[in-house]
């Protein structure tokens, strides 16, 4: 069977993760969640508030993770979901985490990410000369990675799809869908 991984840790975005997590599975993929550690993950909602400048936060679902960064052979794995919250901002500091995202992108296997996911990659310094989506706000991040930011809910570069956030989830895992189908059937 196939697998996919998903890089996340601590406060990513419910949604981001257990989407992607259950249609991956639903098409027949195996999929690991892997984080800086083996443990149960604290997932995150955000959502919007009137008269709010940015999104709310509040507890979401626990989760355990499957593997450790450190113990992660990309190779065994036919694409990467990279999805967003607030878990981008710090696993793109861990070098093992680096090392996958730059796997994936330089073997030029199925991307998915969303919302804060992008700064993974920006971080392992992939993006350049590239287009992608990302939460609005991260448009002077994506710049400052080298890549072009697109306002759009699926934007396709080669094997990278990506999007704003959880409300692109139609678009984006469709797009996904038909690029992880063509190159890896599960």
């Amino acid at each position: 069977m196939a697998k996919v991984l998903i890089l996340t840790g601590d406060a990513a975005e419910d949604l981001e993760v257990f989407y992607p997590y259950q249609r991956l599975l639903e098409e027949g993929y195996e999929v690991d969640i892997a984080a800086p550690a083996v443990k149960k993950l604290q997932f995150v909602v955000h959502d919007f508030v009137d008269g709010f400048d940015t999104y709310t936060e509040k507890p979401g679902h626990t989760w355990q993770a499957d593997v450790a960064f450190a113990d992660v052979d990309p190779a065994d794995y036919v694409a990467v979901v990279i999805p967003g919250g607030r878990a981008p901002e710090y696993i793109r500091n861990d070098a093992d985490c680096q090392r996958i995202v730059k796997h994936f992108y330089g073997e030029s296997k199925p991307v998915a990410q969303l919302c804060h996911g992008p700064l993974v990659p920006a971080a392992a310094g992939v993006l350049e000369g590239r287009k992608t989506s990302a939460y609005p706000a991260l448009a002077l991040d994506i710049r400052a990675g080298g890549a072009e930011w697109v306002d759009g809910d699926a934007v396709v570069d080669g094997n990278v799809v990506s999007g704003r956030a959880w409300p692109d989830h139609p678009a984006w895992m469709r797009a996904f869908m038909a690029i992880l189908k063509e190159h890896a059937p599960a």
